[in-house]
């Protein structure tokens, strides 16, 4: 059986806006472990292989904290309330999340219109949106909730990985409620956040450790198997191109818009083409693994777009031109999506191979929205007999609520920290902010390899690269959210 936990309605939960503190309770039946794999600058540790790596530190990430009761795991429920910030790229994003499952409120601020004329992602435009709007979308996300900063349990942040300055603009916005109110923050690990808001989406007893997730996005494409929060083994990795890039990439070639991402504009047009005109090659079919490929693709749609229209600056004249680009469009979805199924073939067969209790397949990432994608994997999953789940489109890209669900999760395991301490806050916020030594992971991996999964990013810089995560061993989290108490009050 398939189950597709596609729509917001079916998938998530709302409550009434609620105004009374709230606090967690400190008893829960689960123990934790391991460290977060967070670092200092003035903490790092040179590894025998040479390159650089962070140290790991279990510990005080933040000023002046330390591990929350001494890591004591806690009870996260009903009354449990987080607020989650993500700032890890280019959008701003808040959300409130209450340890059951419901969520309370959410913002976002799109920076699409910023960075379009520009064909891609420009650094220091997105920290300085992300700068103008952060307070914004926190009191957003706040009102729609209809609780206060006092209010809140805890606030989760993403760390890493991203954009080292952009990422800076959310934890230091993290930093000042957790020192101003007094609450534990929780360092969120950007991609488990994807991986683990399906939890949320479609219910912990369908979503049970270990699970098997493919995260396909602009920077990302990872299939890993789930163990437990924190606890993650890498199948397949990106050696080059991430399959979105690739996408947004081509579309800029063909001429497609890419303000709101060129992967949409490209699937568009792919519809009115022929995908067997071009006979573009399949990504590392002699390499019998999982990793993936797509800049060889991506350099065979370019060389094909130079030869039948002569590059992306020649206009859109003619019905011929017109067809050329939809052929060129559909060969090359055509094409990356077929490396996608054999990768996904392969790591089912790894993963049920080693683990064949897996409770079902997470799909999550931006380009999870596109429909052929979506139908094929449907197919390729459908096989096994698992569930295959799918977050909605919306918790697919990056966003506010996945941030604040995994510092839920990391909350009820004892992986959060101790409140900022406020004095050093204060000192802190008097300096220039380019002075402030806030520790980000903006290369930071998930977790470890498995054995089989040898290959690694050739052109990829290797220094200051941060140790993989680490969380709660095999152990769930113990938060309980079932699908069957989802009420269909939501307004989306």
């Amino acid at each position: 059986m398939t189950t597709l936990a596609v729509g917001h309605r079916a998938a998530c939960r709302r409550a009434p806006r609620v105004r009374a503190r709230v606090a967690a309770a400190s008893e829960t039946s689960h123990a934790a472990a391991g460290s977060f794999g967070f670092a200092s600058r003035r903490r790092r540790a040179v590894v025998a292989a040479g390159r650089d790596r962070v140290a790991d530190v279990s510990s005080g990430i933040f000023l002046g904290s330390g591990r929350l009761d001494e890591g004591a795991p806690r009870a996260v429920d009903a009354n449990t309330v987080v607020l989650g910030i993500e700032t890890s790229c280019d959008d701003t994003a808040a959300a409130v999340v209450r340890g059951d499952g419901v969520v309370l409120g959410e913002a976002i601020a799109s920076q699409a219109a910023i960075h379009g004329p520009w064909g891609g992602v420009v650094p220091n435009l997105a920290r300085a949106a992300h700068e103008e709007v952060i307070d914004d979308v926190v009191r957003r996300a706040l009102t729609e909730a209809g609780v206060s900063a006092a209010d809140l349990s805890a606030v989760a942040v993403t760390c890493g990985p991203g954009l080292s300055m952009c990422l800076r603009v959310g934890v230091r916005k993290a930093q000042r409620m957790s020192a101003e109110y007094g609450i534990p923050i929780a360092p969120v690990h950007h991609v488990e956040a994807h991986a683990l808001v399906s939890r949320l989406c479609a219910g912990t007893e369908t979503v049970k450790f270990p699970f098997l997730a493919l995260l396909v996005s602009g920077g990302h494409n990872l299939l890993i198997k789930a163990r437990g929060v924190g606890d993650y083994t890498i199948l397949g990795t990106t050696l080059d191109d991430a399959l979105g890039e690739a996408y947004d990439k081509t579309a800029r070639l063909l001429g497609l818009p890419v303000g709101g991402g060129g992967g949409p504009a490209l699937e568009k047009l792919a519809l009115e083409g022929d995908e067997k005109r071009f006979k573009f090659p399949v990504p590392l079919r002699q390499r019998k693994n999982c990793d993936f490929s797509y800049a060889g693709l991506k350099t065979a749609a370019r060389m094909a777009i130079d030869a039948e229209i002569g590059g992306e600056d020649v206009e859109w004249d003619g019905v011929d031109k017109r067809q050329t680009r939809a052929d060129i469009a559909a060969s090359f979805q055509a094409k990356a999506v077929k490396h996608l199924e054999e990768r996904m073939r392969r790591a089912l067969t790894w993963a049920l191979e080693d683990t064949p209790d897996l409770s079902c397949v997470v799909v999550a990432g931006g380009v999870a929205a596109n429909a052929t994608v979506r139908s094929t994997l449907v197919k390729v999953v459908e096989e096994t007999g698992l569930p295959l789940v799918f977050p909605p489109p919306k918790w697919c890209t990056d966003n506010g609520v996945m941030v604040a669900w995994t510092g839920c999760e990391r909350l009820a395991l004892g992986l959060a920290e101790a409140p900022v301490d406020a004095e050093l806050e204060a000192k802190h916020a008097m300096m220039d902010p380019r002075d402030v030594h806030v520790n980000l992971l903006p290369r930071w991996p998930l977790g470890e390899k498995d054995a089989r999964a040898t290959g690694d990013i050739k052109s990829g810089k290797k220094a200051r690269i941060a140790d993989p995560l680490t969380g709660a061993g095999h152990r769930d989290s113990g938060i309980a959210v079932s699908r069957d108490a989802v009420s269909n009050n939501s307004d989306d």
